[in-house]
């Protein structure tokens, strides 16, 4: 897999840890609240991987703006980032949770 996306700042503490994973899902399975906007709580960064189709990552913050992930890509998410998920068609995701111990 490669390396995560990073598009908004702050960037992930290299000191940052796993405390929680989810998934996989796919179409059938997603949590619907992820296709509406959220955002994660402050000091918690995710981390969403597509395993296998595409996904896209919508930014819903004043930057706005979407990224087009396709299987092997991974995007970072900051902490309190506003943002949802566009789904058209098959997918795998799973999405790691991290924080600073």
């Amino acid at each position: 897999m490669t390396n995560p996306i990073a598009q908004r700042s702050p960037a992930l503490p290299t000191d940052a840890r796993v405390y929680r994973r989810i998934g996989p899902f796919d179409s059938q399975t997603l949590p619907s609240a992820l296709t509406r906007e959220h955002r994660l709580k402050a000091g918690a960064w995710g981390i969403l991987r597509v395993q296998s189709g595409s996904v896209v990552f919508v930014w819903d913050d004043q930057e706005g703006g979407t990224c087009a992930l396709a299987a092997g890509d991974a995007i970072i998410v900051p902490p309190q980032v506003p943002h949802h998920l566009d789904i058209q068609g098959d997918f795998r995701l799973e999405i790691e949770f991290l924080r600073l111990p």
